[in-house]
């Protein structure tokens, strides 16, 4: 008796990066794919998956909690593009003898930095509002007070974490000629010296700051650290850019931070639920520069991503030792 073919559900494709990159081809002559480049949730995820004996996520893009585990018998591999996934229930996939294994990264912290400073650049700036075009050629609107954007140059710059990516930002700013500050709960004045920062409270930080950047994991202890009263606390005229993680904020006061004018202006990659649907409150706000969740995006990234998805997968499909596997 011929032993069905496995199938392997990719999910998340967004940018169609996969399929363009992973040579579907020749894994296609020892299982099934199937690739999904659209959000799928509920019902439609449950019959994407259904049958499955292998998935590729795309980073923590689809949540992969328990209950949802236990209704896919026949899974027996998971495959994330990364090295971290907050949204998989690692515990209940071992506990049901899935294997899980992971990409390597890519220079996604490099992308990051880069476009952490995108968004400043532009919010500083007001680049969004600039921009000339076929259909937008003003050159100067004679009947409206120009906007005089200012120098970052003196300024503060407050990184609420000074990890590879807090560092990166960080020795970008102090080429800009600002003044880092920046706090994490366990953050030291040695630690912060070691990268050109200082340490200082995060009321302090969120207070002086121009620019105020987190760049956490989230955690019990920084989940939402943004709240209201803390929000309140920044200076007028101040940006708030987001590219780690939307957990650290919490949204609805932050809708209400921004109306009221403390930050002036926010620039965000990550919310906290993607694709930005519709009637968000934050796509009603003109204080705003929102982009979509484009930090880790970039070719080098996903080429790294792509070798991976391979190998792990010919891998697997041979029955060899599958690189890089989560043990418990």
């Amino acid at each position: 008796m011929i032993a069905p073919r496995p199938k392997i559900v990719v999910l998340d494709d967004w940018e169609n990066a996969l399929r363009e990159r992973v040579d579907w081809k020749a894994i296609g002559q020892r299982a099934d794919v199937v690739l999904h480049n659209t959000m799928l949730r509920g019902e439609a995820l449950l019959d994407a998956l259904r049958g499955a004996q292998c998935v590729v996520l795309i980073r923590d893009r689809t949540p992969m909690p328990g209950e949802l585990l236990r209704q896919l018998p026949a899974l027996r591999h998971i495959l994330y593009t990364g090295t971290r996934n907050t949204k998989l229930d690692l515990k209940a996939a071992l506990d049901q003898d899935i294997l899980v294994s992971h990409t390597e990264w890519g220079p996604s912290k490099a992308s990051t930095c880069e476009m952490t400073w995108s968004l400043i650049l532009a919010a500083a700036r007001g680049i969004a509002d600039l921009m000339l075009s076929a259909s937008r050629t003003t050159w100067r609107d004679p009947a409206r007070v120009a906007f005089l954007p200012p120098v970052l140059h003196g300024q503060r710059l407050g990184l609420i974490g000074l990890g590879q990516i807090g560092q990166r930002v960080a020795a970008v700013g102090r080429a800009l000629g600002m003044e880092v500050v920046t706090w994490t709960p366990n953050m030291t004045a040695e630690r912060a010296a070691e990268h050109g920062a200082v340490s200082v409270s995060l009321e302090e930080l969120l207070g002086t700051s121009q620019v105020v950047s987190p760049h956490l994991v989230p955690s019990p202890a920084t989940r939402q650290l943004l709240n209201r009263e803390r929000l309140a606390l920044m200076r007028k005229g101040s940006i708030l850019v987001n590219t780690s993680r939307a957990d650290l904020v919490d949204t609805e006061a932050l809708v209400e931070a921004l109306q009221a004018g403390r930050p002036a202006f926010g620039a965000f990659d990550v919310f906290d639920v993607e694709p930005l649907p519709a009637g968000h409150p934050l796509l009603a706000l003109k204080n705003v520069l929102l982009t979509p969740h484009y930090g880790f995006v970039a070719e080098p990234v996903f080429q790294e991503f792509a070798r991976g998805v391979q190998g792990n997968l010919d891998a697997w499909l041979a029955g060899e030792v599958v690189p890089n596997t989560l043990r418990g």
